[in-house]
């Protein structure tokens, strides 16, 4: 790693200061990706700036229909909480199939947001579900908020403090996951709000979590794994790497937005 200051604030207005007082400043949250990240030595920031001393930034609370998430409420915290599992049992499913025990209990819903990984899990549940990502500056829709393959709408300086989920009337998360790393090849959540279909799927897209509308479009028509796996889904804009071609991706959206169809409650 390269050489650079720690700071631990207790507030998210004492994180804030720091984040615009010092020459180039990095949050951290839970680390999963940052401290790779360093020890690898692709990023020198000059600070580092802990948020896992800021008590207002974890926890978890219904305001009327919505879910509440605090952004440093770590994954394992997200999977087992009572009010998860009553209001989105699929986000907590969600949660409980990232990474393994060690990830799951550091790694935060912020931090997996804000750095917005092509095959995380959570980008996909926030874009079916329609939440709103709060920062420090303003709330932001998931369909804003997540504009490329590793980025989204916040500017510099701007923190996460917490996600707002709409309870579905039912939704269910389906993943093919990486065996090693347990991140999605291909992850699809289906939710159903408002008599609203919507679809997003991770791992698979060139430019990272996107709407699948034509399976949507298919399910409102008929919302039944049927109609979603008879869905034929281009491969043009899936990625491809070593774990799976362009047209095995898009093979796995249909299969697992047919599972996900299939397990929604």
């Amino acid at each position: 790693m390269y050489a650079f200051d720690y700071h631990k604030p207790s507030s998210v207005e004492e994180a804030a200061s720091l984040l615009a007082s010092k020459e180039d400043a990095t949050v951290v949250a839970g680390g999963q990706t940052l401290i790779p990240t360093l020890k690898h030595r692709l990023a020198q920031p000059t600070d580092l700036v802990d948020l896992s001393g800021v008590a207002e930034l974890k926890g978890v609370k219904m305001d009327g229909d919505t879910l509440v998430i605090g952004a440093m409420t770590t994954h394992a915290e997200v999977a087992a909480d009572a009010t998860v599992r009553s209001a989105i049992p699929a986000l907590a499913d969600l949660a409980d199939g990232i990474g393994d025990a060690q990830v799951r209990n550091c790694g935060t819903i912020g931090g997996s947001v804000s750095n917005n990984d092509p095959a995380a899990d959570y980008p996909a549940a926030l874009l079916a579900l329609g939440a709103t990502v709060v920062t420090t500056n303003r709330s932001i829709s998931a369909d804003d908020f997540f504009t490329g393959m590793f980025d989204t709408a916040l500017e510099p300086g701007e923190i996460v403090t917490e996600i707002r989920l709409p309870k579905p009337a039912r939704a269910a998360y389906a993943k093919f996951p990486n065996p090693a790393s347990r991140y999605a090849i291909v992850g699809v959540m289906v939710a159903e709000s408002g008599g609203q279909i919507r679809v997003a799927v991770t791992g698979a897209g060139q430019d990272g979590v996107f709407r699948a509308t034509d399976i949507e479009q298919a399910l409102s028509g008929a919302f039944s794994a049927e109609a979603a796996k008879a869905v034929k889904v281009s491969p043009e804009t899936m990625s491809a790497d070593i774990h799976a071609s362009a047209d095995y991706r898009a093979h796995l959206v249909s299969v697992m937005a047919s599972r996900a169809v299939a397990a929604c409650s």
